[in-house]
């Protein structure tokens, strides 16, 4: 673990930047959108299901899980340490079951199973409220610049990072 504070905290943080930098995440996830746990290598988050995540049927849309794919790869390869969580250069989703609809939570799992100098490769499941598989999917991320100096890339400097959940 590159980062001196404890994984959930460091990921919490990692988290509270995409919220703050990206476009997507926060308008998509916003505050419905929690770390449950994290350790090295792996993060446990949940989502409460709002109209803003499911499609016609009103059930969860493939593309709020696709999302979360994309976020938790990076969460899980933040868990290894890294503040910079690198680029997507390739995304699969296999949809099981239904995630749930409005009002339910989906439990989601994302594990960092390998990270060199190049590559970062993860894999994401998701559990629906009745704890069935609803989906797993596979993300992996391009990370040589999260890496500068042959060390991890460290916040810029002002940058929201406390040890304070």
């Amino acid at each position: 673990m590159a980062s001196k504070l404890p994984p959930a905290r460091f990921v919490r943080s990692v988290l509270r930047s995409f919220m703050a930098e990206s476009g997507l995440e926060p308008r998509l996830f916003g505050p419905h959108l929690r770390i449950t746990n994290a350790t090295e290598g792996k993060v446990d988050f949940e989502l409460d299901i709002t109209k803003d995540h499911t499609n016609r049927l009103k059930i969860l849309h493939g593309g709020t899980i696709a999302s979360m794919v994309d976020l938790g790869g990076s969460l899980a390869v933040a868990s290894m340490g890294l503040y910079a969580t690198g680029v997507s250069t390739d995304m699969n989703i296999t949809y099981l079951s239904s995630g749930g609809k409005i009002g339910d939570k989906i439990q989601g799992s994302a594990v960092c199973e390998k990270i060199g100098k190049t590559l970062a490769f993860t894999t994401v499941t998701f559990r629906n409220a009745q704890g069935e598989l609803a989906a797993r999917g596979s993300h992996t991320k391009y990370v040589t610049q999260a890496w500068k100096g042959g060390a991890p890339y460290t916040p810029p400097e002002g940058a929201e990072i406390s040890d304070v959940d």
